[in-house]
């Protein structure tokens, strides 16, 4: 008897095409992943509320909150503007403060509706029910809050008074709704106002509408959160109160609360956008919280929302925000700020011919190179096309990564997330990503040994199918076993075998 043995390079080679939604994907190219379901009243100083926001697309990425604005030129008279904006403050007050402010709390879809009253401004509130629920923060609540429990500074037991904002976020049905002056009274909920949002839309207040900003404008989006800044990056515009607004409201705001009349045009309007200059160098040994909000404001820059006695923005009163999170951002002059030329309604990232990235199907492949399979389509200025590696095991490569169609070289087995992006300077960077599994050859062995066969192999990665079959082309290759280990013993007979191992 004569037995003829042939081994195989059992390689998985396949083009995986994406199954359903494409990757979520934010203004500032982090990956969301899945959206979580919320399930109970989840307070904004909890892991939990992190994870929840994390995965949030709060606003769609072509809205003003979510603008570049890095590249946009500078408003003819910033310089006037940006001096006015001092002169309006006392002398002491020169310099962007950080108030401990705005807090929120997230719902579920099954919130029960409580009846609120609006004492101010009820013809300018979206109406009664709201989704309260009874661990509905308010403003300040805990940090600057010490000593009272989240109820008794509900009810505001000692008196205590001020602006008292409150946000309830549902993440679910993409809602927010914000009030303030907000007060429990009696076990019934009353405020000054209230407004309404929905996170999966461009909607503005209704003209003329007031809400928890002077300036018409939606809180929750514009609030440093601790989640992004242990991140490292703020991913939006901040809210900016200044001393003193003109009687003008330009996008997106919907409200004006000023005396000052419309023709002085050094005094900003409701909605102006600021931005920190290119120039200011942010020094390295400053806390990575404050560095955070910093990167966004030259960034995506600040929305004028309010008047106040400072030149200040908002963040969360967390009480997880180390010591020293925001302490040099008291040192930085308001001059260091400059005035943008704002974008309205239907421009910048609004109007039409944004362009779309596809980065092409996930796929499985060998170490080495592989020519990526991308596609950016555009309809007005041609944009700046990016690959980029997202997350991985090691370097990759990019044989020309402004190209759709460059190569990648893969040299370690794993698992890698490539990003392609289209940047026409205009619209919100285009994004997609795919994956890319790279494997190590399947190399097999075969050793005789007496009546059976020991076949062992390297490289791929388990559940290995072991198959064999009497002659080439194998029709059909017959399933032998399933193991995760990397040898098995085969009896054989008399004739000719072919085996092959596949993942």
């Amino acid at each position: 008897m004569r037995l003829k043995l042939y081994l195989l390079l059992g390689i998985v080679f396949a083009s995986l095409a994406k199954t359903g939604l494409a990757e979520r994907i934010n203004q500032e190219g982090r990956i969301l992943g899945p959206a979580l379901v919320v399930t109970n009243s989840v307070l904004f100083n909890s892991a939990q509320a992190d994870a929840i926001t994390s995965a949030m697309q709060i606003f769609p990425v072509s809205n003003a909150w979510n603008e570049i604005v890095s590249h946009r030129p500078l408003l003819v008279n910033s310089d006037a503007m940006i001096a006015q904006i001092g002169l309006d403050l006392a002398t002491n007050r020169q310099t962007l403060r950080a108030f401990f402010e705005m807090n929120f709390v997230l719902i579920p879809d099954s919130q029960p509706l409580v009846p609120i009253s609006f004492l101010l401004y009820a013809d300018e509130s979206d109406p009664s029910p709201y989704p309260i629920p009874s661990n509905m923060p308010i403003e300040g609540w805990p940090t600057q809050t010490p000593g009272l429990s989240l109820s008794k500074w509900q009810q505001d037991t000692n008196n205590t008074g001020g602006d008292r904002h409150a946000i309830v976020v549902q993440p679910g049905n993409g809602d927010i709704w914000e009030m303030w002056q907000a007060k429990l009274t009696n076990n019934a909920w009353q405020a000054s106002n209230g407004a309404q949002f929905n996170l999966n839309t461009n909607g503005l207040r209704m003209l003329g509408w007031t809400s928890g900003d002077a300036a018409g404008l939606c809180m929750f989006p514009a609030l440093p959160r601790y989640d992004e800044c242990e991140r490292g990056m703020v991913e939006h515009a901040c809210r900016i109160v200044v001393a003193r607004t003109r009687k003008e409201y330009i996008y997106p705001a919907s409200h004006y609360a000023s005396t000052t009349p419309a023709t002085a045009t050094n005094v900003p309007a409701m909605g102006q956008r600021l931005r920190l200059k290119s120039s200011f160098v942010i020094p390295t040994n400053w806390a990575k919280e404050e560095t955070a909000v910093l990167l966004a404001l030259k960034k995506y820059g600040a929305l004028v929302a309010d008047n106040g006695g400072f030149f200040s923005i908002s963040v969360t009163p967390d009480d997880r925000w180390p010591a020293n999170a925001f302490s040099h951002i008291s040192s930085i002059a308001i001059t260091n700020f400059e005035v943008v030329q704002s974008t309205g309604a239907t421009e910048g990232p609004r109007s039409p011919g944004a362009p779309a990235a596809y980065a092409g199907p996930d796929q499985t492949v060998l170490a080495g190179t592989m020519t990526l399979s991308g596609f950016v389509a555009y309809s007005s200025t041609p944009p700046v096309i990016q690959w980029k590696l997202y997350t991985g095991p090691a370097a990759v490569n990019f044989g020309n990564f402004p190209q759709t169609n460059s190569t990648a070289t893969f040299s370690v087995p794993g698992t890698y997330t490539l990003m392609l992006s289209a940047d026409d300077s205009v619209h919100a960077v285009a994004y997609d990503a795919v994956d890319i599994t790279v494997v190590s050859p399947i190399v097999l062995s075969v050793a005789r040994a007496g009546t059976n066969v020991n076949l062992s192999w390297t490289g791929g990665s388990p559940p290995y199918v072991v198959e064999s079959a009497p002659a080439l082309p194998g029709n059909p290759w017959i399933p032998i076993s399933t193991n995760n280990g990397q040898s098995v013993l085969v009896p054989v007979s008399a004739g000719s075998k072919f085996f092959r191992i596949r993942e």
